[in-house]
Order: C-alpha cells, then structure tokens, then sequence
C-alpha cells in the first residue's frame, strides 16, 4: 500500500521510501535496470570484494532513484524511511487501512 502522499509504501507494516517520481522515465528505467543487475551480482558474488562492490553498486542505484540518501520531496518533511508506520505520522491512516478505526 502506498502513503497518501506518494513517498512510502508500506511492507509488513514499515515504511518504504519510493522512487523519485520527477525522474524522467528513461532514466528511471536504466536505473531500474542497473539495480536488478546489481542485485543479481550481489546474490551472485563470490568473496568480501566482489559482495562489497556489488553492494555498493546497489547502494548507488537506490540513492540515484531517490529511495536512499537525501529526500526528493521539497517541503521539509522528515525521513521516515525504515520507520513502523504505527509510530509515524502516517499512524492513524495506516490503522484506517488495517480497520482498525
């Protein structure tokens, strides 16, 4: 489920942040394309440097697609990426969703 604002989804109940939706769709695309090979190569790897490169490869991917590193959202709002959504903001909507009113 994603947030009303269109930053997080949400996953066994923590939220997620989202991709940039500003970024032009080409763009999104390849770096899309250069997580999942990333991610590949992580599974894939043999040794610490291998593994270690591979991750930082994801690292950069997620941070270029605005998932990670600093927020693509311009009005000040915090990070809560990784956050319980029970324990943030978004609490009382996200208990709207679960029904619990």
């Amino acid at each position: 489920m994603e947030t009303p604002d269109g930053r997080y989804i949400v996953v066994r109940g923590r939220l997620w942040r989202k991709a940039n939706p500003n970024l032009p769709e080409a763009e999104r695309k390849r770096l899309v394309s250069q997580l999942m090979s990333a991610r590949k190569a992580v599974k894939e790897a043999v040794g610490d440097e291998e593994l270690r490169k591979a991750r930082n490869t994801v690292d950069a991917a997620k941070t270029c697609l605005g998932e990670r590193g600093p927020v693509w959202w311009t009005d000040g709002a915090p990070d809560l990426n990784r956050h319980l959504a029970s324990t943030t903001p978004y609490a009382q909507w996200y208990r709207r969703q679960a029904g619990d009113n």
